[in-house]
């Protein structure tokens, strides 16, 4: 499995990263461990999460995903061979939140006991928080780096205009800087990142693990309609895609499958990591089935014309 660089961070990840959002809300402990084994067993080794997760579903209060994962690296072993991601600053059921600086050391305390490991190979601000300066979060995420509690620092939903300043921050300051970025970006929504963001990215060598990587399931196909949104979890997200410019995103998907026998997921997840600027797109799957569909898109090369068609679908 080739392995890509994120950032300067000297981590190297393959080419997909599995999204823990669903282990504890949507797939039980056996079915994450599961699919936890199935992902490595294929050659994978980054997994995401976060503190956060999954404090939206009634009553959860946060670190149901971390404590999973921990259990299961502690059954499991060969921590060494997992780039573990997680994040920090996203209102908790407590109501606890930001990127204060006290904040910040308290809570990676309670990932890591959850996580069962004495150190966090990226750890991200989950959102910028503009009531504490930068300078207050950078200088607790260095003395975390310092103490070899965390290895690498990112950021996740940041605009260009502050991602910018708190690089300069880092370098004006002396701590260390965000690797990574993890922006919501897929073939259909793009505004995000697409743009000064993604230039920025490209310009100083930042890492880009992209969330929302399928449209929180739209681009696998299985919604046509809304009524295919009924009783499923993420439905609620997906209607908002029905309207012209979905339908043709899908249709160029769909030429696509027919060309290469590949699936709209496979072709979607193979169209982000084909983009210069992206590092590894997040998916989450909960059963093997899926996951393993979705492993396979690693090895889908698409070709000049199949991106140019899709680029120009979803622009």
């Amino acid at each position: 499995m080739d392995k890509r660089k994120l950032g300067r961070s000297g981590l190297t990840i393959a080419p997909l990263v599995f999204g823990g959002n669903v282990f504890g809300w949507t797939a039980d402990e056996p079915t994450s461990f599961a699919l936890l084994d199935a992902f490595v067993a294929a050659g994978f080794n980054a997994i995401d999460t976060a503190d956060v997760y999954s404090a939206w579903v009634p009553g959860h209060q946060g670190g149901e995903s971390e404590a999973i994962i921990g259990n299961w690296l502690k059954q499991r072993g060969g921590r060494d061979r997992i780039v573990l991601a997680t994040k920090v600053g996203m209102q908790m059921g407590s109501g606890s939140k930001g990127l204060a600086k006290a904040y910040i050391l308290s809570e990676v305390e309670t990932s890591l006991k959850r996580l069962q490991t004495d150190y966090i190979d990226l750890y991200q601000s989950h959102a910028d928080d503009p009531s504490t300066p930068l300078e207050e979060t950078l200088e607790a995420h260095a003395k975390l780096i310092e103490q070899g509690k965390v290895r690498a620092i990112g950021a996740s939903n940041y605009s260009a205009a502050r991602l910018s300043e708190a690089l300069a921050t880092s370098k004006a300051k002396g701590f260390p800087r965000y690797e990574s970025l993890q922006p919501n970006f897929n073939l259909i929504d793009r505004g995000d990142f697409a743009g000064d963001l993604e230039a920025l990215a490209l310009r100083e060598g930042i890492g880009v693990i992209t969330y929302f990587s399928l449209a929180s399931g739209f681009l696998t196909g299985k919604y046509r309609s809304k009524a295919d949104t009924a009783n499923r979890a993420r439905g609620s997200r997906v209607e908002k895609y029905f309207d012209d410019r979905g339908t043709k995103v899908l249709a160029a998907l769909d030429k696509v499958a027919a060309e290469t026998g590949a699936t709209p997921a496979q072709i979607s997840l193979a169209w982000l990591m084909a983009r210069p600027s992206v590092t590894a797109p997040i998916a989450s799957a909960t059963s093997v089935a899926q996951l393993e569909e979705l492993l396979a898109s690693a090895q889908l090369k698409l070709d000049p014309a199949a991106i140019a068609l899709l680029d120009e679908a979803g622009a």
